[in-house]
């Protein structure tokens, strides 16, 4: 056996099932394929959804969007003051629960009124006489079930705000000077379509790399001359920039199906400077559970005793 086939047998052995599922999960790639990209990337979950896209295409990030954590977005708004707020539980059935619903639009309001630093800050503020700490201590005690606030954003300024919330769990505020109508429908648009950025001048950097280098990979796959693989890079760089910035994508009330949202906010005589989208649970690794290895694991336990 050579020193090559060694090593491979070894990182194959380390690429456990449940690393296997995880990528799959986030995919939607058949297993087999995740084992083999997780093997080539000597199990970089990153560098393993990078060699999916460029075998298999848009099929492999598919799901990447698809969150994992439990919990609800809230805000407030108030004139040219507003709050966003994500705060998370354990479950869905508690993101329901009134109390915690009830919580949520308290802190998105003290977030506004109050313009806390930091979480730890915001923290420290009180609810009649009570700290948010002790509160969210008292509503764990109450429901039984752990919960933490994850992030804020505080809005003030001379531009007017409006919201839209997806159910609780996508929160939109759009900064704007113009119709209050119109930028409701750009809020309702960017939770649908969720762009990165207001133009393809402000994607970051870091994501435009992410993406040549996957169209470079693809490009060198297919075989095709240096001058027309340069083309074909490019190309996709230049696609990607308008799918993900919001002024250049096709609205989503678009009468003909080509309006872009640029175009649709210049026919309403409205200007959006900026925008904030959370999404519960974005970027959160939810712990999976095993039911049956949690009842073998029971049923081990009684036999001992």
């Amino acid at each position: 056996m050579t020193l090559r086939q060694n090593r491979t047998e070894i990182l194959m052995a380390a690429i456990t099932a449940s690393m296997v599922a995880e990528l799959r999960a986030k995919t939607d790639a058949p297993m087999m394929e995740c084992k083999k990209a997780l093997t080539e990337a000597d199990g970089d979950f990153a560098k393993a959804e990078e060699i999916l896209r460029v075998k298999l295409g848009s099929k492999a990030s598919k799901a990447a969007s698809r969150v994992t954590a439990e919990g609800i977005v809230s805000v407030f708004i108030d004139g040219s003051t507003g709050g966003l707020i994500e705060i998370n539980c354990e479950t869905d059935f508690v993101s329901k629960n009134d109390d915690f619903l009830g919580f949520g639009k308290t802190l998105a309001e003290l977030v506004a009124k109050q313009n806390p630093a930091d979480v730890a800050a915001l923290s420290a503020l009180e609810i009649n006489g009570v700290t948010v700490e002790a509160t969210r201590a008292a509503l764990i005690g109450k429901i039984g079930e752990n919960m933490t606030i994850r992030r804020f954003q505080r809005f003030g300024g001379d531009s007017q705000l409006a919201a839209y919330l997806h159910g609780s769990r996508i929160g939109v505020v759009v900064e704007f000077n113009g119709s209050e109508v119109a930028a409701k429908d750009v809020a309702m648009h960017i939770a649908a379509m969720k762009p990165v950025s207001l133009s393809s001048d402000d994607v970051p950097a870091a994501l435009i790399e992410i993406e040549r280098s996957v169209a470079t990979a693809k490009a060198a796959e297919s075989g095709k001359p240096a001058d027309i693989a340069t083309k074909m890079i490019e190309g996709a760089v230049q696609k990607y920039l308008k799918e993900v910035s919001l002024f250049n994508q096709v609205f989503v009330k678009a009468a003909d199906g080509k309006q872009t949202v640029e175009a649709y906010l210049k026919s309403v005589s409205t200007t959006v400077k900026g925008f904030t989208m959370f999404t519960v649970g974005e970027g959160i690794e939810k712990k999976q559970e095993d039911f049956a290895a949690e009842v073998a694991a029971t049923l081990a336990a009684a036999k001992g005793q």
